[in-house]
């Protein structure tokens, strides 16, 4: 995983002591029964020359199967995940249906070994959570873009 950089959007609604932000449940069969630490912010892979905030509005298309939002683009910088990843976020304020999410998919082969190959949703839902509430569900790793975005907003 090491040199792998993913950009993504962190959709963020209300403000003060109302905030909550939009998370997606990782899809497929290896997170199916998780709910700790197995949703993300919409993001995923790119490599140079694109540009990383190009790639998270790309992204946001491809995963959630809806136009990015528009609006000032707040950058939360950088983190390296525990598997090597760098993931660079940006926030923006917008309010999303969940409803209306119709996810991209990934091949894998499943069950392992079988052969087989199957499709499953990148993200299987998502759903919006207060800040709180985000922490206990989000990847480890992207809990300090939480943190970046109470910042910003205690700042405005």
């Amino acid at each position: 995983m090491a040199g792998k950089r993913s950009a993504g959007l962190l959709l963020f609604r209300g403000d003060g002591g109302e905030v909550e932000v939009l998370l997606g449940h990782m899809g497929g069969p290896l997170w199916a029964r998780r709910d700790a630490g197995a949703w993300s912010v919409p993001k995923g892979e790119y490599l140079p020359p694109e540009e990383p905030r190009a790639a998270a509005r790309r992204e946001f298309e491809e995963e959630l199967g809806l136009p990015p939002p528009d609006g000032p683009y707040v950058p939360l910088g950088d983190t390296r995940q525990s598997g090597g990843k760098v993931v660079t976020v940006w926030a923006v304020e917008s309010d999303l249906d969940p409803d209306r999410v119709v996810p991209g998919t990934f091949t894998m082969e499943w069950p392992r070994g079988s052969g087989e190959q199957r499709s499953f949703p990148e993200i299987d839902r998502v759903a919006w959570f207060s800040p709180d509430r985000a922490r206990e569900r989000m990847v480890a790793g992207q809990r300090v873009f939480l943190e970046r975005l109470a910042a910003h907003l205690a700042d405005r």
